[in-house]
């Protein structure tokens, strides 16, 4: 019998560490898939030795930008209304009026807002997306390449990106079928969604049932309950070096026991310098007792800014940086890309390191794979860099109410309280781990390592 030939669509870098550096190109190999890689990011896929096609040249509609970010606003309009929480303001982006460019599109935004902020409003705005998309040069190539080519099947890495509407409406067109994967575990309460395919993969049924309530229009049955790739590279013993070779690497001392400050991005948490210095402060006063303590900083990838250099040269003695292994291919964030060796690098960081403090993050779930434990930051500064900011305004995130307990994760609710939670977790007599296992079941389907399992089996029914 024929392969099934099956598109994986790369509308940008996002999915790249899920499907492009993770097992899942082989198990799709391995079950007889004929796999390209229909790729619209500058990153260049036949490095890796796999089949790719460059997507179709050309751009979006000059209106969708503004469609897609009306179309936002008011999906939290009517999250606020369904919910009768405030929450959903959180995720609004402020509008720009920078440039005449800016302001025009911020005005029509508004306008569009103002007159569609409803259910027959948004559907209106969803129809006219498609509509403007499918008259453009963008979609007819896109539809050309795929009359030339045939696939069986078209599977989208990312449900965010306009550049990814184009060619899932041509695939549509020629009666392919498609699907998309929901991207991250926060996506859906802030209205990311811009991508409508036939199909859609989730972490868990926590996320299917989230999908179900924030997006009415898709039915249970074309919901598929998967995981995520993203942790399988976890679960691949091969790639952990030996102590003494990941110590070597990155100059850290043998003699040592780390403890790892994952940064967020300077909107998440524009605080991040200040509480790194903090938690160097403490490991500081341990080691001025006698105890012999590290802290390996691995900063927020996309975050390229040199906010950091002072704090990271006042505390050299106790703080070593190492730098994720991601690669520039453009001059916004979006076009910071992930690579294959990051993925090894992310594991033996968590396999050398003791724990994890963080704002936030879903470093929680790396490190639980791991059996080890996490701490959240969870206090304000008062030399704070952004006087409007609080983490209140983090943790009051929807996706934070999946925690079955506030004891997934060890709370720090004061920089004075570091120092005693640092000895306790070193001493072994604290761990979030057994109910931070709970938390990442709940949100991604087990066994983890077995995504990509799960997907190809998936596409395969489908098709």
């Amino acid at each position: 019998m024929k392969p099934k030939k099956i598109f994986i669509l790369l509308p940008d870098g996002v999915g790249l560490r899920n499907f492009a550096f993770s097992n899942f190109y082989e198990t799709g190999k391995e079950k007889d898939f004929e796999i390209t890689y229909w790729n619209k990011t500058f990153f260049d896929l036949e490095d890796l030795n796999y089949p790719e096609l460059k997507i179709a040249s050309g751009k979006n509609h000059f209106l969708t930008d503004i469609l897609k970010n009306a179309r936002k606003h008011i999906e939290l309009n009517l999250n606020i209304k369904k919910s009768a929480s405030e929450v959903y303001n959180t995720y609004r982006f402020p509008f720009v009026y920078s440039t005449f460019k800016n302001a025009l599109r911020s005005i029509l935004s508004k306008f569009l807002i103002f007159f569609f902020s409803s259910e027959t409003g948004l559907k209106i705005i969803r129809s006219f997306i498609k509509k403007i998309e499918s008259n453009t040069s963008y979609f007819e190539a896109c539809v050309n390449q795929l009359r030339q080519e045939k696939p069986d099947f078209i599977f989208c890495t990312n449900q965010r990106p306009v550049l990814g509407i184009a060619p899932i409406l041509a695939a549509q067109s020629l009666n392919i079928p498609t699907a998309t994967f929901i991207f991250s575990w926060d996506n859906l309460p802030k209205a990311t969604m811009v991508i409508e395919t036939d199909y859609y993969f989730v972490w868990s049924t926590h996320m299917k049932n989230e999908l179900l309530y924030y997006y009415p229009y898709i039915k249970k049955e074309q919901i598929v309950v998967a995981g995520t790739p993203q942790f399988e590279m976890h679960y691949n013993s091969t790639v952990i070096q030996s102590k003494e070779s990941f110590f070597e690497t990155y100059n850290l001392d043998v003699n040592k026991k780390y403890i790892c400050y994952s940064g967020d991005d300077i909107t998440t948490s524009p605080n991040d310098p200040i509480y790194l210095e903090d938690v160097a402060k403490a490991v500081r006063q341990l080691n001025e007792e006698g105890k012999n303590v590290g802290i390996v900083f691995r900063r927020c990838p996309v975050d390229v800014s040199s906010r950091f250099d002072v704090v990271l040269k006042t505390y050299s003695d106790v703080i070593t940086p190492i730098q994720p292994k991601w690669e520039k291919a453009g001059n916004s964030w979006n076009t910071i890309l992930p690579t294959k060796e990051d993925m090894s690098l992310l594991a033996n960081t968590i396999y050398h390191t003791e724990f994890v403090i963080n704002l936030g993050s879903s470093m929680v779930f790396d490190y639980v794979i791991f059996k080890k434990p996490c701490i959240y930051i969870n206090y304000d500064v008062n030399d704070c860099v952004n006087k409007e900011w609080t983490v209140k305004k983090i943790y009051n995130y929807i996706h934070f109410q999946s925690m079955p307990s506030k004891e997934a994760v060890l709370w720090c609710y004061n920089n004075k309280d570091l120092k005693q939670l640092f000895e306790k977790i070193l001493n072994n007599e604290l761990s979030n781990v057994i109910e931070a296992n709970k938390w990442f079941e709940k949100i991604t389907e087990k066994p983890a390592h077995l995504a990509s399992e799960r997907i190809w089996n998936e596409i395969n029914s489908i098709i």
